[in-house]
């Protein structure tokens, strides 16, 4: 009982502090998963708490795609990831979805690793064709989720022209709510791929934006600011003097070869603005500028399959109208011959009344006459039917 209570204790502990399981992948291509907290991966990251909240899987946030001073988060459909200069953490790593997506960038992330211990020191031409590990962990990021909304955009595509198809051949209520479940579809899929197209367009109208990206430049540079670093000894005047005559004052303070960006965390961010601002972004902004191609096709075949549905309601509107013009002219010529037999039925009214005329004497008139009576206000009935709808085609309420 009391084992139970522990455990149960424990759960809400992890539940109230906000453990969650991370899938660490690192430049090799290993990966490890681990159980942390918002503010461990706040310390390993250096991200504010606000941009660990938009990666909440309880919160329902829009595509996001942020450059930070030490990261990249990215909220793209099914891929919540925090992306570094050495590592990615991906935290719905156990979702199907995101299978495939994540063999996909283990193997994008083994092939940079073994083509950059090929060539480790390449020349500055080819430098460029080496991508640094965040962009190359950005990139599978993008094409994944580009590649599941033009799937999905493909897929709708298809059940939407049969069944649209349909609809204008026979408009029934399985036809119509079928077209109406398609249109809901379209509305919610063109949403998420506008908001991942304005994402795109958002960072390539900001070149600030794209050099925070650049996280492995912003790393050496960090790492040649620190090798420079000024040490000024303070304990003893006459020693400083001394030391200043003999030009030692000023002592390098020599760092580790390598060093973690938890190492800078206390740093200023200055200096990596003024890195960040003699960055070049073209090389970025190439391979955004192809994703925002790609995701910018889709949004516009998504617009032509709106176009379609819109037409075609306007064909079901022009239809159902005609349908309800045929029905008033219908109403009108049944009105019009009720009108009209109400004049025969006077007729045949006046002559069950009990009164004595000379059609009903026998010596004086016969069935002839009887008969002419009846033929006459038949014709003239008839030809009051017409006069009145020759009259209404006339006026252009009938066709």
């Amino acid at each position: 009982m009391r084992g139970g209570e522990e455990r149960s204790t424990t759960g809400i502990r992890k539940k109230g502090s906000g453990v969650r399981q991370w899938l660490v992948l690192d430049g090799k291509g290993e990966t490890e998963v681990v159980e942390a907290g918002k503010h461990a991966i706040m310390r390993r990251t250096g991200l504010p708490a606000r941009d660990l909240r938009i990666l909440d899987p309880l919160l329902s946030y829009p595509s996001t795609l942020l450059g930070r001073e030490r990261a990249i988060v990215i909220n793209l459909e099914h891929i919540k990831a925090i992306i570094t200069a050495q590592e990615l953490l991906l935290l719905n790593s156990r979702d199907p979805s995101v299978t495939p997506f994540l063999h996909e960038l283990q193997a994008r992330i083994i092939r940079h690793h073994n083509q950059a211990d090929a060539d480790p020191n390449p020349n500055p031409n080819d430098a460029i064709k080496i991508l640094p590990f965040e962009f190359v962990s950005l990139e599978a990021c993008l094409e994944a989720a580009c590649s599941v909304l033009e799937n999905e955009a493909k897929t709708l595509e298809q059940e939407a022209h049969p069944a649209l198809d349909k609809l204008t051949s026979k408009i029934s209520t399985l036809n119509l709510e079928r077209v109406r479940q398609i249109k809901s579809r379209l509305v919610a899929i063109t949403g998420r791929v506008q908001k991942v197209r304005d994402e795109l367009e958002h960072l390539l109208d900001d070149d600030e934006d794209m050099a925070e990206m650049y996280l492995s430049e912003k790393l050496a540079e960090q790492q040649v600011l620190d090798g420079d670093v000024v040490v000024v000894d303070d304990d003893d005047d006459d020693d400083d003097t001394s030391s200043a005559d003999n030009g030692d004052l000023l002592q390098p303070h020599r760092t580790a070869p390598e060093l973690s960006f938890d190492n800078v965390l206390g740093r200023d961010s200055a200096s990596f603005s003024a890195v960040t601002k003699q960055l070049d972004v073209e090389e970025l902004e190439m391979l955004l500028e192809a994703y925002f191609v790609q995701i910018d096709g889709t949004l516009n075949k998504l617009s032509t399959l709106r176009e379609y549905v819109d037409d075609t309601e306007d064909y079901i509107n022009i239809m159902l109208d005609d349908k309800q013009n045929h029905l008033l002219q219908m109403g009108v010529m049944l009105t019009t011959a009720t009108l009209v037999v109400s004049a025969f039925v006077v007729v045949a009214g006046i002559f069950g009344m009990n009164i004595h005329i000379e059609l009903f004497d026998d010596q004086k008139a016969g069935m002839t006459q009887f008969l002419w009576t009846v033929g006459g206000s038949t014709a003239g009935t008839i030809f009051l039917y017409v006069v009145a709808i020759a009259w209404c085609k006339h006026k252009r309420l009938l066709e």
